[in-house]
């Protein structure tokens, strides 16, 4: 119940500052103001009492103001999705000016090849399919980036060092503390075989898109036919991308993870003998 205040609470929010309303009471001010009576203003009252039962409870109104807050949405994500784009280096965004190329070309090649001016839903969501391209791409350049960042063979050199200093111990503190060290190491290299299997995981889901927008083109050219287009398997894409953005949400806390068994690791070193945070 408390939902549905909430909403209806929002229509009538936008109900009050539509232009209609704010123009109307004017009217009704200025006719107050020339006639110098107060009819005006109470009619005025009245009106917008009727105004705010009425309009916000419209099921004609409340879709236009759903259809407005969506367009402003999508205006916001795209001007985001374009700030993105621009902090790509050069062949990152060749990569997506390309593919963007690809399916206006798609849409054109539809409309001169089948002599159709609509283009159907399918090819349609090429759209979408651009856009995740395009974020798949900012998580694929993030967390390569992050890769190059650790020297994987210097941590397994660690961790085989520090089995090693285990078996050395000399008393049992001194096995804790190195035992917690090995398995402060072996998680980060678990962490980052996480990390370099969804990496390999999204380019392969970059490569099948780019391949996929060439697959709708070439048939759109060589066998320009709506039903023919049509038989493409455009959800089997869509599946792919959705369960690699899945899997990318189960890595999610890689990066995390990754930060935290360093600070592990600067807080072990804290508890090793004749270490100093001063050299």
């Amino acid at each position: 119940m408390a939902d549905l205040s909430k909403i209806n609470l929002h229509y009538l929010k936008e109900a009050v500052k539509e232009p209609v309303n704010f123009w109307g009471m004017a009217g009704f001010a200025v006719a107050a103001a020339y006639t110098g009576s107060i009819i005006p203003l109470g009619a005025a009252l009245a009106a917008e009492g009727l105004y705010l039962i009425t309009v916000p409870a419209s099921s004609l109104y409340r879709r236009l103001v759903d259809k407005r807050r969506k367009d402003q949405l999508r205006k916001l994500r795209e001007r985001q999705r374009e700030d993105l784009i621009k902090g790509f280096d050069p062949r990152e965004r060749e990569a997506v000016e390309y593919l963007r190329w690809m399916k206006n070309t798609i849409y054109s090649n539809y409309r001169k090849f089948t002599g159709s001016k609509e283009i159907p839903a399918n090819i349609q969501s090429l759209d979408q399919r651009w856009e995740d391209f395009v974020d798949l791409l900012d998580i694929y350049r993030r967390r390569k980036s992050h890769l190059r960042s650790i020297n994987r063979q210097a941590v397994q050199n660690q961790l085989t060092q520090a089995e090693r200093a285990v078996e050395a111990s000399p008393d049992d503190r001194a096995r804790r503390v190195q035992q917690a060290n090995v398995e402060i190491l072996k998680r980060r290299i678990a962490a980052f075989n996480d990390l370099e299997r969804s990496v390999k995981l999204v380019e392969g889901q970059l490569q099948s898109i780019e391949n996929f927008f060439g697959l709708v083109n070439d048939q759109v050219v060589t066998l320009p036919t709506p039903e023919r287009v049509s038989a493409l398997d455009f959800e089997q894409l869509s599946d792919s991308i959705a369960m690699t953005r899945q899997m990318l949400e189960e890595t999610s806390d890689t990066f995390g993870a990754l930060d935290s068994h360093n600070r592990d690791l600067g807080n072990y070193d804290m508890l090793l003998p004749g270490t100093s945070s001063t050299k």
